[in-house]
């Protein structure tokens, strides 16, 4: 049994570099299926995350899951719940519960490539468990589509909008040693809310 990675913080350097492909014979294979494996649980036992890149568990490889909870917080409006980083202004407005935690399931993306972008973008607010306690608002696309493989070596073509497509854009940068504080308007230290 692998023991579980650790979330890889800065200034760590395989957060700073460009991730390579996985060969498409290797996808199935126990160290990739493994990488999957823990990044999964590793992402779980985190509570303010919803996405995570290999990077961030020391693998320089072009993998990303993102949280079927990213969709849930799209249909809550696209605010968090209890436990939340926040900006300090935000405390007060926020929310005590939106949506019902449960078992999330994970969305895989293996070597991703970003086919399409909207031309509108939104403005909201970012936070990364490889830079913890920083907060910023970063200026993202609105919507996107990604292909990519899936955790069984399936060809995929994933839409996504808002938080959805926030957090695809997210990883993808992770991918390329580019980290939310690179494109940040202002970059400041988050609260943490009570626990309710």
């Amino acid at each position: 049994m692998t023991k579980q990675k650790e979330i890889v913080k800065l200034p760590a350097k395989v957060l700073r570099g460009h991730a390579q492909d996985i060969p498409m014979k290797e996808i199935l294979s126990p160290h990739i299926q493994g990488l999957i494996s823990n990044m999964q649980k590793a992402l779980k036992n985190t509570p303010d995350g919803v996405g995570l890149a290999a990077p961030q568990v020391g693998e320089s490889l072009r993998i990303f899951i993102v949280s079927e909870e990213a969709e849930e917080i799209d249909k809550a409006g696209g605010r968090r719940q209890k436990g939340e980083l926040l900006p300090p202004h935000a405390v007060e407005d926020a929310p005590k519960k939106l949506y019902e935690e449960r078992e999330w399931k994970y969305y895989v993306f293996i070597n991703p490539v970003l086919k399409n972008t909207s031309r509108k973008k939104l403005d909201g607010p970012e936070g990364c468990l490889s830079v913890p306690g920083k907060f910023g608002n970063v200026t993202r696309h609105e919507k996107i589509t990604v292909e990519a493989y899936d955790k069984h070596a399936k060809k995929i073509t994933r839409g996504a909008s808002r938080f959805f497509a926030r957090v695809m854009q997210h990883e993808l940068d992770h991918l390329e040693g580019i980290l939310f504080i690179d494109k940040a308007e202002r970059v400041f230290e988050a609260i943490k809310r009570e626990q309710s």
